[in-house]
């Protein structure tokens, strides 16, 4: 029996199934705050998979009308905290001698203040339209925050094969997703900061024919002044 076959009383059942499940998934595994202040942190290679699940967030778009899984999409925000516990792991696991680990650490952290980059690996109905670097892709991305800024991307590329450093530090990569490094500059030709200093969250939002959906990281207000919001909260 299809789904086009289903009587009406069990279709009606399941769709309400469907939204339950849908409904306390959301609301029953609320997301960590995260905090865009830089400053030093004392990661171990150890931290690496608190800190990645911090900074990651994960959204379905579901047509329930036809129990349809329209778009999923998985992104990490390469924050200034995450890419530190990153170089951490990262040198810990490919052995970098003490100066390597610095100039490495250096490195990655300057790349935060030219741009907001997003790791965002994406299901879709059709593989191809999937595709955000396609001109022909059912969605658009924009960064977006609670000021009601919205900011189109200066920069996609498609991971076109992607190796062990993404599968193993980026686990929610498989073969069935399209896999995108994102980035967004940090102000706009006027000047303005594209995630505004007061912005209580930042996003992602997808958006096409077929739907919309939105990923936001909260942003923690909690922590002491001059202290690291992300590390003030650390478990």
């Amino acid at each position: 029996m299809t789904k086009a076959t289903l009587p009406t009383w069990r279709r009606a059942c399941l769709h309400a199934a469907v939204s339950l499940l849908f409904g306390a998934l959301a609301t029953g595994c609320a997301d960590p705050k995260v905090s865009l202040a830089p400053g030093a942190r004392e990661y171990t290679e150890s931290d690496y998979e608190q800190v990645l699940k911090r900074w990651t967030r994960e959204k379905s778009l579901v047509a329930l009308s036809e129990l349809d899984n329209l778009l999923t999409v998985t992104a990490t925000y390469e924050s200034w905290d995450f890419r530190w516990a990153y170089v951490v792991k990262y040198a810990n696991d490919y052995r970098l001698t003490v100066e390597q680990r610095r100039s490495l650490l250096e490195r990655t952290l300057a790349e935060t203040q030219d741009g907001h980059h997003f790791y965002v690996a994406l299901y879709g109905t059709k593989i191809r339209w999937a595709d955000l670097t396609r001109g022909d892709s059912s969605w658009i991305v924009r960064l977006i925050d609670e000021e009601g800024n919205e900011t189109a991307p200066t920069s996609i590329q498609l991971v076109q094969r992607p190796g062990p450093l993404e599968i193993r530090y980026f686990p929610y990569t498989t073969v069935w997703r399209n896999v995108f490094r994102i980035r967004f500059p940090t102000t706009t030709p006027d000047g303005r900061a594209t995630i505004s200093p007061n912005a209580r969250w930042f996003g992602l939002r997808f958006a096409g024919a077929e739907g919309n959906q939105e990923l936001r990281w909260e942003i923690d207000d909690d922590a002491p002044s001059g202290t690291p919001r992300a590390t003030a909260s650390r478990r």
